[in-house]
């Protein structure tokens, strides 16, 4: 892995605006959890608040050869349908990122499809999807290091035309298999405190998603809390590309409005390779799937919505993103 050089986010900025919005505010009308969102946004950017979020969603899309096992309610090939929706920008992620006021860069970084014909996707393919796990490693160490450049690539070239926030959005069939497997090596804790309904699966296929993260976990012998270990041996090119963003991102003061599950699972393992990365991280949203409170925990993060969604690609960050360009234009408004 490359040096990365990741400053701490300026206190006295933080101090700052806290102690603006005393003045903006009384003790019978506050903004709670908004004013100090502000707060860290500006803290983390280092520099005067802007007047409105200028915002690229990062969307990673990745096959995961444990996908064949029916872990998820859905077959591998609705990665591919879903990818043509968000060329269409009819998905629900395009909608929700449309109304955040984000703009959406779909990037293949490891599907197993032929994407060619997609003039929008950023075509920056790894491998042909992971290997399946419970039989041995995911990826090497080599693909891990290209997909984890792939999204710090894409970030800094978000950065580099003035975007000002990085939204962490993900699709792959079989994605929240390999997130549960990460949370479990990384947090050194049993899969059935980890695997989660996914996509809203069944009893049978929840068993059949338990046992393969189990057999996968065996297998591979995971090293507890090596980021770069985890994600060769259970990790998927969706969560290293999104790891990926989120380093770049802290390594040029601009923040990541993490997702969901497995973005947060993205977030753990970039924590895991740079920690000084977790200070430039917002929290979107509580997902319900089961393993999401504790990775939120390991990283010191507080979910700004609590809705009870279930969808991933990025929705829960691109309602979070509303409430805080809210704050923001209330914060200068006032």
């Amino acid at each position: 892995m490359p040096e990365v050089k990741i400053k701490t986010p300026n206190s006295s900025i933080y101090d700052e605006i806290m102690a603006n919005w005393t003045k903006k505010t009384t003790d019978d009308f506050t903004l709670g959890k908004l004013e100090k969102m502000v707060a860290d946004y500006g803290s983390m950017v280092g520099g005067d608040l802007p007047a409105e979020l200028k915002t690229a969603m990062i969307l990673m899309c990745g096959d995961h050869g444990i996908a064949k096992y029916g872990v998820s309610a859905y077959p591998q090939e609705v990665t591919l349908q879903m990818i043509n929706g968000y060329m269409r920008e009819t998905a629900g992620a395009n909608v929700m990122a449309r109304h955040g006021g984000a703009d959406v860069f779909v990037v293949d970084v490891g599907t197993v499809f032929d994407l060619n014909h997609f003039d929008k996707v950023h075509h920056e393919k790894v491998a042909l999807g992971t290997e399946d796990f419970t039989k041995g490693p995911a990826m090497t160490q080599e693909q891990a290091e290209k997909a984890l450049a792939v999204g710090m690539k894409m970030a800094n070239d978000c950065i580099d035309q003035g975007y000002n926030l990085l939204e962490t959005a993900e699709m792959g069939i079989a994605n929240t298999t390999a997130t549960a497997a990460i949370a479990a090596a990384f947090l050194d804790i049993d899969p059935e405190l980890t695997v989660g309904r996914g996509t809203g699966i069944n009893d049978e296929r929840m068993r059949v998603k338990i046992d393969v993260v189990k057999k996968g976990l065996a297998k591979n012998k995971p090293k507890v809390n090596d980021a770069m270990d985890v994600l060769t041996k259970v990790g998927g090119y969706d969560h290293a590309g999104l790891a990926g963003v989120i380093i770049a991102g802290a390594q040029r003061n601009v923040p990541t409005m993490v997702d969901g599950v497995n973005a947060t699972a993205a977030a753990l393992l970039a924590y895991g390779l740079y920690p000084e990365c977790r200070k430039y991280m917002l929290c979107s949203h509580l997902s319900s799937d089961l393993s999401h409170k504790k990775m939120l925990e390991i990283l010191q993060l507080r979910p700004i919505v609590d809705a009870g969604m279930r969808l991933g690609e990025g929705t829960g960050a691109s309602l979070a993103i509303s409430v805080l360009n809210v704050a923001l234009k209330t914060y200068h408004d006032l």
